[in-house]
């Protein structure tokens, strides 16, 4: 009978190929570079264990690494193979004693299979899919679109000080008006996290933060502080404008990858939407009627 502790990392395994199938399924030229990357490693198809017969590829290793948890991903794989390779091994002995008891036969299992195989077919489609998006002709033009809804915009870097009546923020500007130091202030009354750092916000956009806020702090130039208490839903602030800029859209190095994530998006969202115009669907709800909605 397996151990707890072992047919804990089994179960863990099976979890992990299930939840990233494509991995598993990737050919040794597909291997993500982090898990093919390191000194001396022979080439992919090679044989790292037989069981019965049945072979298991360095490739194989490498793909059951990829679908660990991310601290184990980034770990050299040299590190961890001793004990990858045993649970591997251990997984090919279980799965065999499976196929002794005609398991791999059974309608459970057979749709599950069914469901894995799906869902590797989805994501090789994808990934024929989004071969075409990376080019930097698309790049560049999906750039153009990712920086008209991030145009250039006006920041404060600001501090504050929050207290809970206005009497009380009313002697916080009585304090300021005779030269006290703002960040000793906000560290001896502020209410606010930020009283431990001086009241530091940092910079902010008008969006950033509530309507009231933001009118009193746009309305300052660097060095001014509000003259009267200002309200909010939170209490009363007192608010010190240290520095304004303008804030320039990234560069397209700097959004290339989230502009290619962006590309991605569009595109599959697009093919969906074209598959399920030619598709007839119909879908039934949890009592087995029919949805209205059937696309």
């Amino acid at each position: 009978m397996l151990s707890r502790s072992l047919l804990a990392v089994l179960t863990l395994t099976s979890a992990a190929i299930f939840a990233a199938p494509a991995a598993y399924a990737a050919d040794p030229a597909s291997v993500p570079p982090a898990a093919a990357a390191g000194a001396g490693l022979p080439p992919a198809d090679t044989v790292v264990a037989r069981v019965n017969g049945d072979e298991l590829t360095l490739a194989d290793i490498e793909a059951a690494q990829q679908s660990l948890p991310q601290e184990a991903q980034k770990m050299p794989l040299a590190q961890i193979y001793p004990m990858l390779l045993d649970r591997m091994v251990d997984g090919m002995l279980v799965a065999e004693a499976g196929r002794k008891e005609h398991l791999d036969q059974s309608p459970q299992v057979q749709r599950r299979f069914k469901l894995l195989q799906d869902r590797l077919i989805q994501q090789a489609y994808i990934e024929q899919l989004l071969k075409s998006t990376e080019t930097d002709a698309q790049l560049k033009a999906g750039y153009q679109k990712y920086i008209q809804e991030k145009p250039a915009r006006e920041e404060v870097h600001a501090r504050h000080i929050l207290v809970k009546t206005q009497a009380e923020a009313q002697s916080v500007i009585d304090q300021l008006n005779k030269g006290a130091d703002f960040a000793a202030l906000a560290k001896k009354y502020s209410t606010d996290p930020a009283a431990a750092s001086g009241g530091d916000l940092g910079y902010f956009s008008r969006d950033d933060m509530v309507p009231a806020f933001s009118a009193a702090a746009f309305a300052l130039q660097p060095g001014q502080y509000t003259k009267t208490p200002v309200k909010t839903e939170f209490g009363w602030h007192v608010i010190l404008v240290v520095d304004r800029r303008t804030k320039q859209p990234p560069s397209f190095e700097e959004a290339r990858e989230q502009v290619s994530h962006m590309l991605a998006r569009d595109l599959i969202e697009a093919k969906v939407k074209e598959l399920r115009g030619a598709a007839k669907i119909e879908t039934f709800g949890l009592d087995g009627k029919p949805l209205a909605t059937a696309k």
